[in-house]
């Protein structure tokens, strides 16, 4: 199963996409899981896990499902390099949303050849990061990480910079993005209410600042890093 991405079925794809995400967060890779997430059988999951080990893509962990190998996660990495160079491309150049690029994307993912990433990653100035802030893989498969803490986690009163907001649901980003929850965005906990409550939180906006509250499931998807002194 040595194809390229064009040969590979959009299954397939999301499928080694996914395995990826979850394994990137520590989290175990079940059948169960996998099939819950991509909206399809159990017995189709199994297959797929069948054909990747076959392939020599995953292998099996016992109580953990499946790991991607060094070759599965390279060929995972590919795919996410197209979808968000794709991303940044369709948020830049064309002009949409943030909230829209991600379902865009994964309908372009599959079509695209190696000489229109490559073309595509010219035009953008090899960027590194997609709109959301997110790494973009290197041709190389290398991929530069910046550490960050979730905002659920970060201390009242320090500022802060966003630098990723983890969360592809279009609902809860069109509302982050009224909001001005983006990355670069720089944003400060103001006061985080007891019993799991929501943060309130003080967003800079050109010329302003303003208030909000932001549930804690909605700050562990964004994270931030400490603003350095004098950058405020």
């Amino acid at each position: 199963m040595h194809k390229s991405i064009q040969e590979l079925a959009p299954r397939i794809s999301d499928c080694l996409k996914l395995i990826y995400s979850l394994q990137e967060r520590g989290q175990k890779v079940s059948t169960s899981i996998v099939s819950e997430k991509l909206g399809v059988s159990d017995a189709t999951v199994t297959m797929m896990f069948k054909d990747f080990a076959t392939a020599g893509w995953v292998e099996h962990v016992p109580y953990h499902g499946v790991r991607l190998t060094e070759l599965g996660e390279r060929k995972a990495i590919e795919i996410i390099r197209h979808h968000r160079l794709l991303e940044l491309y369709l948020a830049r150049e064309l002009g949409y949303t943030w909230d829209k690029v991600h379902e865009e994307a994964d309908r372009l993912e599959h079509v695209i050849s190696e000489e229109f990433e490559e073309k595509l990653d010219a035009l953008l100035g090899y960027p590194t990061v997609d709109p959301h802030g997110d790494p973009i893989p290197s041709k190389d498969g290398v991929i530069m990480r910046r550490q960050g803490q979730q905002l659920s986690q970060f201390p009242v009163a320090t500022p802060a910079r966003i630098i990723r907001v983890s969360d592809q649901d279009s609902e809860k980003l069109c509302y982050l993005g009224k909001l001005g929850l983006y990355p670069e965005a720089l944003i400060q906990i103001i006061e985080r209410a007891p019993f799991n409550g929501p943060l309130r939180v003080l967003v800079e906006k050109p010329g302003s600042q303003e208030e909000h509250l932001i549930s804690v499931d909605l700050a562990e998807h964004i994270v931030v890093t400490l603003l350095p002194v004098g950058d405020a």
